[in-house]
């Protein structure tokens, strides 16, 4: 990592903060899911939804088809509004208020849950979206988040809470290095906790068959993951 600092780059001290709400082209929040939908998943066909839970390390990770709730085809034809374009920003603003994720071309198209917001930025703006994502993760904007949001029983962040927000905006060049960087360990991160998930359930399957005499273990040759 080089520094980028240069007579013809401001100081960090110089870089002036605009309002979330006027850097986002919209905010919306997921559409409410109908009781007829409760129990229709990506297996049985129809468009995922994108949950709370799935937002992780500023990616969106996802389970089993049987795991991810789904939206009927028909109905979702009336949900265009809601759906999820690469470069679209999540953001959770009920429960557990804060985490966020950065949608790609793999979720295009989904759906996400009430409980989510939606950020959607113009083609051509002050901020990048994986800048502003990053930016959404890190501790200043969490910790602006979590005081605006303490005390209440149920946690829940409105969009016009959210749209108050102070974002610090580099220039675009040092954005797009910034969210690069940032991005590139978020998937290292992601390959190594799908590296750990795979590992930890082959651990168990092989605890069982060698607990119960399935399996000898061989202890000149530890066994791992094929």
């Amino acid at each position: 990592m080089t520094d980028r600092r240069t007579e013809e780059s401001p100081p960090a001290s110089s870089w002036p903060t605009r309002l979330l709400k006027d850097l986002w082209a919209s905010a919306q929040a997921g559409p409410s899911r109908r009781p007829e939908d409760k129990d229709l998943t990506r297996a049985d066909g129809g468009v995922p939804v994108v949950l709370p839970r799935d937002l992780r390390g500023l990616r969106i990770v996802t389970g089993e088809p049987w795991d991810v709730p789904a939206i009927p085809w028909d109905r979702a034809r009336t949900l265009a509004k809601y759906e999820l374009a690469e470069g679209d920003i999540l953001l959770t603003r009920t429960g557990t208020v804060g985490p966020c994720a950065l949608v790609t071309e793999e979720h295009t198209g989904w759906l996400f849950h009430p409980n989510l917001v939606r950020l959607r930025l113009p083609e051509t703006g002050l901020v990048g979206a994986a800048y502003l994502a990053a930016y959404l993760s890190a501790t200043t904007a969490q910790d602006w988040i979590r005081t605006r949001t303490a005390g209440s029983v149920i946690p829940s962040l409105s969009l016009r809470t959210l749209g108050e927000l102070p974002v610090v905006l580099p220039p675009l060049a040092e954005q797009e290095a910034i969210g690069a960087t940032l991005a590139a360990l978020d998937d290292k991160i992601q390959v190594y906790s799908e590296i750990t998930r795979a590992t930890r359930a082959y651990r168990a399957v092989l605890a069982d068959a060698l607990l119960n005499g399935v399996l000898s273990a061989d202890p000149l040759t530890p066994p791992g993951p094929p």
